[in-house]
């Protein structure tokens, strides 16, 4: 199994960086997760816009879920004609909110090109992937997700701030993908989201292989985070970056 980061700011996209998207492979199947403000044009790096086999969205706000509007465009009106409907899947509501996203009526709205599913809490098989969904501390309803293949997995905590769901999500995972938008000391709001320190805490009590913090906006000092982290979990830390590869 493959993971690329394809975009890791959060908020909004950075001078360097798209929103929230990384791209997941195994066995020949391409699975992206998240598509925020920016992330289709990056993504076109990486695999071709219908090589998708499938969509992960972690909840609906505009910097992991809006480009899918843009995608929308790319697959409907393709010279060579619309493909067959992709498998998206999101929290409840997802093909009503992305409708109104591009303005336009919810019935059909986009359901003639994407297959919508509505994530529940569970394990489910997705191509050759296990996907386990839990629900995390955030405003929307919104899902980390565990990621497995051949005895190998990963975890995306998407948005949210610390709750215990999350440590037994990770416990013994290869690599931990954490958010950390929030710097240690200065945001104090509750259930929204991370910050460096606090991922590393994740990080040391789930026992994890490898940290990786992602969602660090452009007015987030990266390094300050990744030093926070280093703080609390003695693995190694690293900052999510466009293009890197993680192979588990």
């Amino acid at each position: 199994m493959e993971l690329t980061v394809v975009g890791s700011s959060g908020s909004f996209p950075s001078a360097d960086s798209p929103c929230s998207c990384y791209l997941v492979e195994a066995d020949g199947f391409r699975l992206v997760v998240d598509l925020g403000n920016g992330a289709l044009g990056a993504l076109q790096k990486y695999t071709g816009l219908y090589d998708v086999d499938a969509v992960l969205l972690s909840h609906l706000h505009a910097d992991h879920c809006v480009d899918m509007c843009a995608y929308y465009v790319a697959r409907n009106y393709r010279v060579e004609g619309c493909p067959d409907p992709v498998p998206v899947f999101g929290p409840a509501g997802t093909a009503e909110r992305l409708a109104r996203a591009y303005d336009m009526d919810e019935h059909p709205g986009m359901k003639e090109v994407f297959d919508f599913h509505t994530l529940r809490e569970g394990s489910f098989e997705l191509g050759p992937l296990t996907i386990t969904a839990v629900r995390v501390a955030h405003p929307v309803e919104a899902y980390g997700f565990r990621i497995a293949h051949g005895g190998s997995s990963f975890v995306y905590t998407g948005d949210t701030g610390p709750c215990e769901q999350l440590v037994t999500l990770a416990e013994g995972t290869d690599l931990l993908l954490s958010e950390a938008a929030y710097t240690h000391g200065k945001e104090e709001y509750v259930d929204v989201h991370l910050n460096g320190r606090q991922a590393g805490e994740l990080a040391a009590r789930a026992g994890v292989g490898r940290l990786v913090l992602t969602h660090i906006p452009p007015w987030t000092d990266p390094q300050r985070n990744a030093l926070d982290a280093a703080e609390a979990y003695d693995g190694p830390v690293e900052l999510a970056r466009p293009g890197a590869l993680y192979e588990l």
